[in-house]
């Protein structure tokens, strides 16, 4: 049976703290809300209906491209009135998969579970035993076993209160049932709303069973409030991450020292020292060694590179057997090729260098070819800026670039030629050249420095 996804994230979520929306707020570098959808669009091909409320035109820009139905909760007035909103793109026959966009960890196998679940009745909710579960709705069921409903800690009594099986909110639906019960529901409660939970009542007043599915953890229903929650489950997160990371061969030095922030994937006997940054879509091939502070963002390593200490890679291409580092800069748009070595205080921009050539000290290439077997002496700067266009400097094959050169571009360096130290270019080189245009080399003797006048 398909099923259609109801998102609700119109909370303003006050103890955070902040002017942004709390399901904007981010774990493992995505909103809070992206990892629901994303685990969403795993068990469901509908398009998700998003509830918003609070800082709704914020969570429309950051989605602007999304392919979502936007509904909005002027009043939050309970998350029964917030379903009841979403109504009129709810179809009638199908499950309705609802979600909170602050609970991110949520895995498609649990979501799968529940739907599966919710199949035979057509309603299911996800509970978790918590050993202290005061400020949730305790899961109240009969002799038998059977879920008979839903009671509010402030609505609970004594014994109630004493039950730990909690509701979390998270349920599948036929979306029939919403469509009957939700124009029913009453606020005759201590928080004067519209609980969805009433559903469950009304459930079972008809006869339909509740079936309930207990979730993986207490991390993976966990919601966000404050601060604090949002440092506990990036921990929890990342802690995951690490060790999918780990089951796939990679050895981390300190799994609590890395951060994933995004999409990665790492080859077999890969090894990550601390303190390391993976964010955006990055893809490390087999063999590869990453030093310690390093950054890597939006990029792909290839099999058996080794990047050093406290260097920056950012949306570039390494080729196989590279060597970066330490405390190198690859920006944007950079591609190296198979055994290029790129040294500590080099900084790399918008530039192919070909297999074999190396700047191992000191340099700036930007918006640059260069040809295989180069040498980038320590020092070099390619000026490719005039204050108002970047210009490319092409360097050819087996070139040799002496110390405290500047390649002033637009310029071309032919194939094997030597660059001599001090140089600036400013004019086309020729294959097989030699090119020196620093000043000659003047001694004079006699010559005395100044020397301040000593005091009496």
């Amino acid at each position: 049976m398909s099923a259609a996804v109801c998102i609700l994230a119109a909370g303003k979520g006050k103890r955070m703290m902040s002017n942004l929306p709390k399901v904007l707020h981010r774990i493992a570098g995505k909103p809070l809300v992206g990892h629901v959808m994303n685990a969403a669009a795993k068990v469901s091909a509908s398009k998700p209906v998003m509830v918003i409320g609070h800082g709704g035109e914020q969570l429309r820009a950051a989605y602007h491209d999304a392919d979502l139905q936007w509904v909005e909760q002027r009043e939050q007035l309970g998350t029964g009135h917030a379903v009841a909103q979403a109504l009129p793109w709810l179809p009638a026959d199908e499950l309705v998969l609802i979600l909170y966009g602050d609970v991110p960890l949520l895995s498609a196998a649990t979501l799968q579970r529940l739907l599966d679940a919710a199949v035979p009745s057509g309603f299911a909710l996800l509970t978790v035993t918590l050993p202290d579960p005061a400020g949730y709705g305790r899961i109240v069921r009969d002799a038998r076993g059977e879920i008979t409903r839903i009671v509010e800690h402030k609505d609970a009594s004594s014994d109630e209160l004493r039950i730990t099986e909690i509701n979390t909110g998270i349920m599948a639906v036929n979306g029939a049932f919403l469509h009957r019960w939700l124009p029913m529901l009453g606020n005759d409660n201590a928080q004067g709303e519209y609980y969805l939970t009433d559903c469950v009542a009304a459930a079972v007043a008809e006869g339909i069973r509740v079936a309930g599915v207990f979730a993986a953890s207490e991390a993976e229903v966990a919601g966000v409030n404050n601060r604090a929650q949002l440092a506990e489950l990036e921990r929890t997160l990342q802690r995951q991450l690490a060790a999918a990371l780990m089951e796939a061969g990679v050895t981390l030095l300190d799994p609590a020292r890395l951060d994933v922030r995004g999409d990665v994937v790492c080859g077999q006997d890969t090894v990550i020292d601390v303190n390391v940054v993976l964010s955006g879509r990055v893809r490390i091939g087999a063999d590869v060694s990453i030093g310690p502070n390093c950054v890597l963002s939006d990029c792909e390593i290839a099999d058996g590179t080794r990047i050093f200490a406290n260097s920056i890679i950012e949306g570039a291409t390494i080729g196989a057997g590279a060597r970066i580092g330490p405390f190198a800069r690859i920006r944007p748009e950079t591609e190296l090729g198979a055994d290029v070595h790129i040294g500590n205080f080099v900084e790399v921009k918008k530039s192919r260098l070909e297999a074999g050539s190396k700047a191992n000290h000191l340099a700036y290439i930007g918006d640059s070819e260069i040809g295989r077997n180069v040498n980038v002496g320590a020092g070099t700067i390619t000026c490719n800026y005039d204050g108002a266009f970047k210009h490319k400097t092409i360097i050819e094959d087996d070139v040799f670039i002496g110390s405290d050169t500047q390649l002033v571009a637009p310029v071309r360096v032919g194939r094997g030629s030597t660059i001599a130290a001090g140089t600036t270019v400013t004019e086309d080189v020729e294959a097989d050249r030699l090119v020196i245009s620093r000043v000659r080399q003047k001694t004079i003797s006699g010559w005395q420095r100044p020397r301040k006048p000593k005091k009496d």
